[in-house]
């Protein structure tokens, strides 16, 4: 019951955004480009694709979401590996990342093997990359290329796989509802990006990190995060925290979102891009949708679990 409030709450907030962002968009005039009008309009599309695919996932059931967040790491992985230097000595490595690490970690997610799920590619995952790297015998340089492909499966399944493994986590008196934990999870970090840019365009005159992100000011991420975590706070229904834990926590989300996001962005720099792919057109890839819950969600994770389990 609470999953359905929450899911035309949702979509009544949308049909809000979206009259909003068009009325905007009218004023200014539909063939003249405005970068602050369309790039809120783009956020607010991606806002309808997302809400839709994630609850007609959640309707379908726990399978359903896994496949989703599996396809959705897929994406993330190719988008990653696409940007690096390949060379001939890395192609039984890749193949392991794509057919062996990323099944086998959503297969652990599958039946809730929690030990072998959090130690499986950060201890032998990364021992076993640069080994088969090693094995086809091109030093070239080995270190930089074992580094990236192991950074590309820490983020794009690692870090995204504790998503759909909240589902995993079964809390006393909360039985049943930790579908809506994840959705609380992705709402606030997404939240907390689109407040970010908003207060940002409003009162934003102090540049944060503007070598690796120039859009992103001092006064909008201390206006995002506070009312991301405000507004976790009045989400606290549809999760076993109390309203204070609710804020506490959103506030720790959307602080690693906000990092998790300054990372990435350096990473894309060293790189020479500017988005990480082309999929969703004038507003980057998979991961930079992601980017933000990358960071986030091992920490919501682990937080969950060691103090409510």
């Amino acid at each position: 019951m609470e999953m359905w409030h929450l899911f035309w709450g949702l979509i009544g907030t949308l049909l809000i955004a979206s009259a909003i962002g068009y009325s905007l968009k009218w004023k200014v005039g539909f063939s003249t480009p405005h970068t602050v009008i369309d790039n809120l309009n783009h956020r607010i599309n991606a806002w309808w694709v997302m809400i839709l695919i994630i609850f007609a996932a959640a309707y379908l059931g726990f399978y359903a979401v896994l496949l989703l967040f599996f396809l959705i790491s897929f994406t993330a992985l190719r988008e990653f590996l696409s940007l690096i230097d390949i060379r001939r000595g890395d192609h039984f490595a890749l193949v392991a990342c794509f057919y062996l690490i990323l099944p086998l970690q959503y297969y652990f997610i599958a039946i809730d093997w929690f030990s072998m799920f959090t130690i499986f590619i950060p201890v032998y995952g990364f021992l076993f990359l640069p080994i088969l790297s090693a094995l086809l015998g091109d030093p070239s340089k080995f270190l930089d290329r074992s580094s990236k492909v192991q950074w590309a499966v820490m983020i794009a399944i690692f870090c995204i796989s504790h998503i759909p493994a909240i589902l995993t986590l079964n809390i006393e008196g909360f039985e049943g509802k930790s579908l809506l934990l994840m959705i609380f999870l992705i709402l606030i970090v997404q939240a907390s990006d689109v407040l970010q840019y908003i207060w940002g365009k409003l009162c934003g005159k102090h540049k944060i990190a503007p070598t690796l992100s120039p859009s992103k000011t001092v006064e909008g991420f201390v206006g995002g995060v506070f009312s991301a975590s405000i507004l976790g706070g009045l989400l606290a229904w549809l999760t076993p925290f109390t309203v204070v834990q609710a804020v506490l926590i959103s506030f720790i989300i959307c602080l690693m979102g906000f990092l998790g996001g300054l990372v990435m962005s350096a990473m894309k720099r060293s790189m020479g891009v500017k988005d990480w792919g082309n999929m969703i057109s004038g507003h980057g890839g998979m991961l930079d949708r992601m980017d933000s819950l990358c960071f986030a969600a091992p920490v919501f994770f682990h937080i969950v679990r060691y103090y409510w389990i």
